[in-house]
């Protein structure tokens, strides 16, 4: 069987569980890795014929030589796929030999740091945008306010908003990048954003089709690609209007949200849960700590370090005293945790000895009142 034949009843299979986009990378993937075999090895037919030197080796240099240059963002995906693939085919039963891609083949990936806007630049955004105040502009307000990505705002219903308990409102984020849908906390700020929205919504009176009702950000068809250079163009030209030091982003604002939860205390566990990750390896490429936030926790640590914990202090007979069962095992438990404090501070290995010893009889003597307790009941 062709190559070509193998591959393309493949991509079918994955078509069947994987998105539309998915299935189109994998398939330019194939069409790369197929034109280069078929200039570079054209006598090559079949699977089994597959090696890693010269054919995996030889495609891995085609990639270092394309023109234009791969970044080595492109190169590791182009990698990871190709390796899916050639794993599935394998698992599926197809002749192949193991290790064709391995853990050294893919180039190092570059480290950003996280994108966050500057303080002021982000005080002064959020100001023109409330005072834009139309609903491309409050919908980058919500983004920022809850660090929900574009798609996901595009895409919230028009009930996003839900109850969750007495006092307590959540945003429900619909299914996204990563196949999940998550609950955030909705306070003040939030609500009123949305009540800004639901307001600009309503106004001019237009005809309401069933794909407009569907929506917090009505739409005329079913595809929400007209929002997307709506929300980036009206961004883009707020960040001017304010002043702001450079160009921003749609998913800095994200990276914003991010920065400012950890400023205030929020967990990392927390935030990855806020942000809809799965990994909080990717949680920390969204954090910013800055200078401050080190000065700040370093002498928070140093002022705490010149308070001494104290050692809890156990009575060694209630109050007030009692003479029962209860509260003779009571001072018995006392003393034991005395003594033990006091053979930890002893040097000399037989004075500890004896001390452990001593502490046995003790531990016996409280399983004997124990006993003795048991019988009276």
């Amino acid at each position: 069987m062709k190559l070509e034949t193998i591959f393309a009843a493949h991509l079918r299979t994955l078509a069947l569980t994987l998105r539309p986009s998915t299935v189109s990378s994998y398939r330019g993937v194939v069409r790369r890795f197929l034109a280069y075999l078929h200039a570079t090895f054209p006598h090559l037919n079949q699977l089994s014929q597959l090696c890693r030197d010269p054919h995996l080796l030889g495609f891995l240099a085609s990639l270092c030589d394309s023109q234009p240059p791969l970044s080595n963002t492109t190169r590791v995906g182009l990698l990871i796929s190709l390796r899916r693939l050639l794993e599935d085919l394998s698992a599926n039963g197809h002749p192949l030999a193991p290790d064709l891609i391995r853990r050294q083949d893919f180039p190092p990936l570059p480290h950003y740091l996280p994108r966050p806007l500057p303080l002021d630049d982000d005080v002064r955004l959020q100001q023109e945008l409330r005072r834009t105040d139309n609903l491309p502009a409050w919908a980058l307000l919500l983004m920022r306010a809850t660090g929900i990505r574009i798609g996901e705002c595009i895409d919230l219903p028009l009930d996003c908003l839900r109850q969750i308990g007495p006092d307590q409102r959540a945003l429900l984020v619909p299914l996204g990048k990563l196949h999940s849908e998550r609950l955030l906390p909705a306070d003040a700020d939030v609500r009123a954003i949305l009540a800004r929205i639901l307001a600009l919504r309503a106004r001019p009176p237009r005809a309401r089709s069933a794909v407009f009702n569907a929506w917090l950000l009505p739409r005329r068809t079913s595809s929400r690609g007209d929002w997307y250079p709506t929300l980036r163009s009206a961004l883009a030209a707020a960040a001017h209007r304010a002043g702001c030091s450079a160009p921003v982003t749609p998913h800095q604002l994200r990276h914003s949200f991010a920065s400012e939860m950890i400023r205030l205390g929020v967990s990392l566990p927390a935030l990855m849960r806020l942000l809809g990750h799965k990994d909080i390896r990717m949680t920390l490429r969204y954090v910013l700590v800055t200078q401050q936030d080190l000065q700040r926790e370093f002498h928070t640590a140093r002022r705490l370090s010149d308070s001494p914990h104290r050692m809890p202090e156990l009575p060694l007979l209630p109050s007030p005293a009692r003479a029962d069962l209860p509260a003779i095992h009571q001072a018995l438990a006392a003393t034991r945790h005395l003594l033990e404090m006091y053979r930890r501070q002893v040097a000399d290995d037989k004075a500890r000895r004896t001390l452990q010893r001593l502490d046995h009889r003790l531990l016996a003597i409280a399983s004997i009142l124990h006993h003795f307790r048991n019988a009276e009941k």
